[in-house]
């Protein structure tokens, strides 16, 4: 196998975190997938000028994150359903308890200012060391680390789940 075709393998190899990272930053699944798609392309084509002995994972995350914020730049003019009228006609009911916390979790993580979902994604979710984060964000380590820890603190604060995690710090596990 010659190195192109080992560099296109490992570029497909890390479609599903790529998956994972844009559906954070874009909150829809869909914008998310043609993010993800936007994102192959526009490597695949410049799979060249990837230096052979980096790490593709974070050339691949700076890719989507610079596509999604040029996008966002270019589409802030849009108009947003503020008031909810057109999420409220789509049909959906949870069958489960598990669903609706998870939409929960999904509302208020879309709450977050988008340094913050930034940061803890590509740590939390995506598995990414705090040097990686920060070398995707163009930002230092300190300042990923209190990005996640902003981010985790105030989802508990708006999950109500502080109290559960001030407890687990306080009473051990017999």
């Amino acid at each position: 196998m010659t190195d192109p075709d080992l560099r296109q393998e490992e570029l497909v190899g890390h479609v599903p975190a790529l998956r994972a990272f844009a559906r954070s930053l874009a909150n829809d699944a869909s914008h998310a997938d043609d993010l993800v798609q936007e994102t192959v392309l526009k490597a695949w084509s410049n799979l060249d000028s990837y230096a052979e002995g980096t790490n593709m994972r974070a050339w691949l995350f700076t890719i989507l994150r610079n596509t999604f914020y040029s996008e966002f730049r270019k589409f802030r003019r849009e108009v947003e359903d503020v008031d909810g009228k057109f999420a409220a006609q789509v049909p959906d009911r949870a069958a489960q308890d598990g669903i609706m916390d998870m939409r929960d979790f999904e509302r208020v993580f879309a709450q977050l200012p988008a340094d913050q979902r930034e940061a803890l994604t590509l740590v939390g979710a995506s598995g990414l060391t705090y040097e990686e984060a920060s070398a995707i964000c163009g930002c230092a380590v300190g300042t990923v680390k209190s990005r996640v820890n902003r981010a985790r603190a105030k989802l508990a604060e708006m999950l109500g789940t502080e109290e559960m995690i001030d407890e687990a710090a306080v009473t051990p596990d017999l």
